[in-house]
C-alpha cells in the first residue's frame, strides 16, 4: 500500500508542476502504462484525474491572476514604475552600520620625536604597514639626480639586522609578507603587507631597512648595473608614457624642483656613491619627516610598536644639528623637449604597432592642497580618453570627450589621453597624443581645439557622468588594503590628517559647470608644456602651438609653402 501512495502523490506533484493541460495529461498517462506492470496494484485513475486537474487549474489559474497584477500592461499592479524606483508597499530595507565609536576615522598619532604615526582599522587576517618619507627627486637639486631612484633599488638589501635581502625575505615568508619601495618626485615609500600577527616582525624589519641600511660596495655596483639596464629599458619599450611624463616635467619645470629628472641621469649612474648617499640621506631620512601607517591593525599596537622600533634609534649615517634641507617652490616655466627617434621598429612581431609620433601638451593646474585640486580633477575624468583599441562599455570612459571628439570622429588618432600630475606647490593637466608622422600638424591642433573647448560650458549630462565615474573610481580603489595604505600615509604625510572617502565625495557633488569654467580659463593663462618623441618633421613650431592656444577657436596659424 505505501508504494500505491507514494506513486499516487509523486503523480500528482509532477503533474502540478505543470502548468500545461495536456503535458499532464501525458505524463498521467506515462505512469499509467509503468504502472500496469504485474505486481504494481491498479489505481483508481478517475480520481486520480480529478485531482491533479483540479491542483493544476488552480496552479495556472493563480498564476494569470499574478501576471494581472503585476503587470504593467494590464493597467493594475504598479503601472510605469521606473526600474531604479523602490516599488510601493515594500518595507524599507535596514542596512548593517558601524557600531561604537570607531566609525572607521584615520587615527594620527605624534611621537616624541616628531614622527607620525597613522592608522586605519580594516577587518582581515593580513595588515599593510610601511614608512613613507617626504623625500624624492624634487629634492636633489644640490646633489647628483638619482639618489632617490639608487635608493628604490637599494631598498630592503642587507642591514644591521639582516645579513642579505634573502634573510629580509625569508623572515617576512613565515609570516606571509612581501615587502616593495617606490619613489616618486616628491615621496619615497617602504611598504610590508604580511599576517597581523607579525606586526612586531614588520615594524622592526622597516625600521631597520629604512635607519640601518649598510649600503655595501658590491649592492651599490648591482644598483648601478640595475639602473643602466632600466634607462636602457626605457628608451627600447613600446609604451612612451613614462620616458614622455618625464619630458613633459623637464619642459614643465625647467631645472628646477618637480623638473628635476626621477631616473638617474646615465651621466651620474658612477657619481653616486656610499658617501653621497649618506649625506643625502642624514638631511632627509629624520622622523619629521616621516609618516608610519598601517592599515588593518589596531592603532595602540601600532604606536606600541613605533615606540619600541623608531623612537629612540640613532640612524647608520649620523645625526646632523642642522638639516640642510631644500625647500624651492615649484616655478611653472612651461616650454618644449623634442627627441627624434626612429620609432618604426619599437614593436616587431606578427602583429607589429605602427610608426607612430608622440606628442604632449600640458597647462599648469593647482596643487593638491588647494581646492581647486577637486574641479581639476573633475575636469581631467570629463577628458578622459584612452587608446583606439580600448574595450568599450560603461564606466570604460566611452562617452569622456576625448572619445566622442577626437577617437571617433579620427580614426587615425592611435592614442588620445588625459593626465593629472598634482604636487604640494603646482600641478600640470596635460593631453598625451599619437599618430602616423604624416598628421602630427592635424594631430596638435585637433589637441589645441579641446583645450580651447575645456573653456566653454560644461553640458550638465557629461558633467553629472565625470563626478559619478571619478566618485566610482575613488570608491573601487579604496576597496584595496595598499591603497588605503598610501592614501593614508600620503596625506598625512603632506597635510598632518586625513579626509575620509565620503567627504572627497561630498566635494565631488558640489563641483558645478561654472567651477569647471573657472579652472580651465584661469589654466589657459599659463604657458603650454610640450614634450614630442618620434619622426617630427611635420611637428609645428612652439610659437605656433602657443598661438593655437591663445586663440578662440584652437587653430594652428597657416603655413603657405611654394614646395611641400
Amino acid at each position: 500500500m505505501g508504494t500505491v501512495t507514494s506513486s499516487y502523490n509523486e503523480l500528482q506533484d509532477v503533474a502540478v508542476l505543470e502548468l500545461s493541460y495536456d503535458s499532464s495529461r501525458r505524463i498521467i498517462e506515462m505512469k499509467g502504462e509503468r504502472m500496469k506492470k504485474p505486481g504494481v496494484m491498479k489505481l483508481n485513475w478517475a480520481a486520480l484525474w480529478s485531482s491533479v486537474k483540479q491542483r493544476a487549474c488552480s496552479n495556472i489559474w493563480f498564476g494569470i491572476a499574478a501576471y494581472r497584477k503585476y503587470s504593467s500592461s494590464s493597467g493594475g499592479g504598479y503601472p510605469n514604475i521606473s526600474l531604479s524606483a523602490p516599488l510601493p508597499g515594500i518595507p524599507k530595507p535596514v542596512f548593517a552600520s558601524v557600531d561604537g565609536q570607531e566609525k572607521y576615522e584615520t587615527r594620527i598619532t605624534t611621537l616624541e620625536n616628531g614622527l607620525k604615526v597613522a592608522s586605519q582599522n580594516k577587518f582581515g587576517q593580513f595588515c599593510t604597514v610601511g614608512v613613507l618619507v617626504n623625500s624624492g627627486s624634487r629634492h636633489e637639486a644640490k646633489y647628483p639626480s638619482g639618489i632617490a631612484h639608487f635608493l628604490e633599488k637599494l631598498a630592503f638589501s642587507s642591514t644591521a639586522q639582516f645579513g642579505s635581502k634573502d634573510e629580509i625575505l625569508l623572515t617576512l615568508e613565515k609570516h606571509g609578507g612581501i615587502c616593495d619601495c617606490q619613489t616618486s618626485r616628491d615621496t619615497t615609500m617602504y611598504a610590508v603587507s604580511a599576517e597581523v600577527k607579525g606586526l612586531d616582525t614588520v615594524v622592526s624589519l622597516l625600521s631597520d631597512a629604512v635607519l640601518q641600511p649598510r649600503l655595501l660596495d658590491e649592492e651599490i655596483e648591482m644598483t648601478r648595473m640595475a639602473v643602466r639596464f632600466e634607462l636602457e629599458d626605457l628608451n627600447m619599450r613600446p609604451d612612451p608614457e613614462p620616458l614622455l611624463t618625464e619630458m613633459i616635467h623637464a619642459a614643465a619645470y625647467r631645472g628646477n624642483t618637480v623638473g628635476l629628472p626621477r631616473f638617474c641621469p646615465a651621466d651620474n649612474v658612477d657619481k653616486i656613491d656610499k658617501k653621497v648617499l649618506h649625506s643625502y640621506l642624514r638631511n632627509y631620512y629624520c622622523p619629521e619627516r616621516m609618516v608610519l601607517a598601517g592599515v588593518g591593525i589596531e592603532h595602540e599596537q601600532l604606536v606600541e610598536c613605533a615606540r619600541k622600533y623608531l623612537l629612540n634609534v640613532k640612524p647608520v649615517w649620523g645625526t646632523s644639528s642642522v638639516a640642510n634641507v631644500d625647500l624651492s617652490v615649484a616655478q611653472y616655466t612651461g616650454g618644449i623637449i623634442k627627441m627624434e627617434k626612429d620609432m618604426s621598429d619599437v614593436s616587431l612581431g606578427p602583429t607589429p604597432i605602427p610608426e607612430l609620433t608622440h606628442i604632449m601638451i600640458g597647462l599648469e593646474s593647482c596643487s593638491f592642497l588647494e581646492d581647486d585640486f577637486i574641479p581639476f580633477a573633475v575636469l581631467n575624468m570629463m577628458m578622459g580618453g584612452g587608446g583606439s583599441f580600448s574595450a568599450g562599455g560603461p564606466g570604460k570612459g566611452m562617452f569622456t570627450r576625448l572619445y566622442l571628439n577626437v577617437l571617433n570622429r579620427h580614426h587615425w588618432m592611435y592614442n588620445a589621453t588625459s593626465y593629472h600630475h598634482s604636487y604640494e606647490d603646482s600641478g600640470l593637466l596635460c593631453i598625451h597624443a599619437s599618430a602616423d608622422p604624416r598628421q602630427v600638424r592635424e594631430m596638435v591642433e585637433i589637441i589645441t581645439r579641446e583645450f580651447i573647448q575645456m573653456a566653454g560650458n560644461a553640458g550638465e549630462m557629461e558633467l553629472e557622468r565625470a563626478k559619478t565615474q571619478l566618485k566610482s573610481m575613488l570608491m573601487m580603489n579604496l576597496e584595496s588594503r595598499p591603497v588605503i595604505f598610501e592614501d593614508v600615509g600620503r596625506q598625512v604625510l603632506s597635510t598632518g590628517k586625513r579626509k575620509l572617502p565620503h567627504e572627497l565625495c561630498d566635494l565631488i557633488s558640489n563641483v558645478t559647470a561654472s567651477d569647471i569654467k573657472r579652472v580651465t580659463t584661469k589654466m589657459m593663462r599659463s604657458k603650454p608644456a610640450v614634450a614630442a618623441l618620434g619622426d617630427l618633421t611635420e611637428m609645428p613650431s612652439y610659437e605656433h602651438i602657443q598661438a593655437a592656444l591663445s586663440s578662440k577657436d584652437g587653430r594652428l596659424p597657416r603655413m603657405y609653402r611654394l614646395f611641400r
